[in-house]
């Protein structure tokens, strides 16, 4: 890591790193610990304990000088219409993105905006049956994703007091593991026009290193890393950070419509998901706890995305699709459809 005070050359711009000192692996454990606590009961959408992160995620937000993102609210409201017949009970409920805003400071370019984003929600807890009465039935979702959560909020503790010239939205889904819903909901009804995003960074799963395949440490994987000019970013960024941004052989492209980044692309926006392990061993079990989190390597990973994200911010130009990948035509199709939109 670059001492304080330092300052480093990315791609395009001067980045003093000083911002970056701010993220530490001890606050992402403190706010993974709380998402993750039996007390939230696996944040199951909608619940009282999905609200009861939201309203922690918000007060985050506000505690670090984040402007809300909606108006005065740090909410964008939504009513959740989805469920079987056995769930009845749910619908109705008031659901919330949380979304908070890092104004841009160049007046024109303040009128673009870049997305960073994680899902607050999971799986909630297993019914109860005879067989499980006395046993672990939260899923607690340490990993998935209250390490991207956290990493957001680290990002919005970090860059607060910074100026970049564009505008960065700092956003938390509900209903990812529902069907993307929450990310899904804000595209259909945008606080900020679709037209002027010009990317979206969304972390998920960033916190466990005990990928299926070996360990991922000092590392990262971009889903989707050919399909735009933001996988060579996030590479020279982690380059020049000493940590390894790349794409996996498989995993990359399989991945890309698995996460929230996908509600934007299908718009024609950039967007990229960003994990350590595409799989791990608790992966969508009650055994995700946060105690087996890497939070050091977590820091890492925050670290290179918040330094990428400012450099979008801050860049001249906008990040593109790359017309020479078979797997970006479709978003490459609906970015010419937003534009002449």
């Amino acid at each position: 890591m670059i001492s304080l005070g330092i300052a480093f050359a990315l791609s395009n711009i001067l980045v003093d790193d000083a911002y970056l000192d701010m993220i530490e692996a001890s606050d992402l454990k403190r706010i993974v610990s709380f998402l993750a606590s039996d007390e939230l009961k696996g944040r199951n959408t909608p619940s009282p304990g999905l609200d009861m992160a939201a309203d922690f995620i918000a007060a985050e937000f506000k505690r670090f000088g984040v402007k809300p993102g909606n108006g005065d609210s740090y909410f964008q409201l939504a009513e959740w219409t989805r469920g079987k017949k056995a769930d009845q009970k749910e619908m109705g409920a008031t659901v919330r993105n949380v979304i908070g805003i890092i104004p841009g400071s160049d007046p024109i370019l303040a009128k673009q905006y870049v997305v960073v984003s994680g899902h607050y929600d999971h799986l909630g807890e297993q019914k109860l049956t005879d067989i499980n009465a006395n046993a672990d039935r939260i899923y607690n979702g340490a990993n998935d994703d209250g390490s991207g959560t956290a990493g957001v909020v680290e990002i919005a503790r970090a860059l607060a007091g910074e100026k970049p010239k564009r505008t960065i939205i700092l956003v938390t889904w509900f209903g990812e593991e529902k069907g993307l819903v929450g990310s899904t909901y804000y595209v259909n009804h945008p606080i900020f026009p679709l037209k002027d995003t010009i990317a979206n960074i969304n972390l998920e799963q960033i916190g466990r290193t005990d990928d299926l395949e070996g360990p991922r440490v000092n590392a990262g994987s971009l889903t989707g890393f050919n399909f735009s000019s933001i996988g060579t970013t996030f590479a020279a960024v982690g380059k020049k950070m000493g940590t390894e941004i790349s794409g996996h052989p498989t995993s990359s492209a399989s991945f890309f419509g698995r996460s929230d980044n996908v509600s934007f692309a299908r718009f024609g926006i950039p967007a990229h998901t960003l994990c350590t392990a595409f799989e791990y061993p608790d992966y969508h079990k009650v055994s995700d706890h946060f105690e087996k989190l890497d939070y050091e390597n977590m820091a890492k990973i925050v670290k290179v995305s918040a330094a990428t994200l400012l450099e979008i911010a801050n860049a001249a130009g906008k990040p593109t699709w790359n017309k020479d990948e078979p797997g970006a035509a479709r978003y490459i199709a609906a970015a010419e459809k937003l534009a002449g939109g």
